[in-house]
């Protein structure tokens, strides 16, 4: 039987990868986190990756790392959602015309219609998870839109 080559190896597990490392995106549109602070204690959080469970995750990491940079506890999730603009994949309609001059002079002008059906089950490439927090110090309020900001970088793979 034969082995695969060192080099052979490395690129197969580089295909096969879902996710890219944890990081700032480092450039517009592409993979990792970015911020903007809103107000002192008010951040919002944007994290891209390939599936939607990694971009949560990651969006929430990143809370988490904001919180205890900025000297806070625990945040709060004042909304989230899924930065979703991109529609290639997700079906529709087309109209095309041409035209062409052909053997002999001869012209012709064609006209076609498409249908595009959206046949793999969903959006499939990058996604954006977009969370909006509030970061604060001392007591965490009870309720369940609020994390502790050690907790969630222990559980997520962040030092807290």
């Amino acid at each position: 039987m034969k082995t695969l080559s060192p080099i052979l190896a490395l690129v197969f597990m580089t295909a096969c990868a879902t996710t890219v490392p944890y990081g700032p995106a480092d450039k517009a549109g592409a993979k990792g986190y970015s911020e903007q602070a809103i107000e002192n204690n008010r951040f919002r959080i944007s994290y891209r990756d390939n599936s939607i469970e990694s971009a949560r995750s990651n969006a929430l990491r990143r809370a988490g790392e904001i919180t205890l940079q900025n000297g806070g506890d625990w945040f709060r999730v004042v909304s989230a959602f899924n930065d979703d603009f991109d529609t290639r994949g997700s079906g529709g309609t087309s109209v095309s015309v041409g035209g062409s001059t052909g053997w002999r002079g001869r012209s012709s002008v064609g006209v076609g219609v498409g249908i595009s059906l959206p046949l793999g089950g969903g959006k499939s490439g990058p996604v954006t998870h977009v969370l909006e927090v509030i970061t604060g110090s001392g007591d965490m309020p009870d309720d369940a839109d609020t994390y502790d900001a050690r907790s969630v970088l222990s559980n997520l793979g962040g030092q807290p």
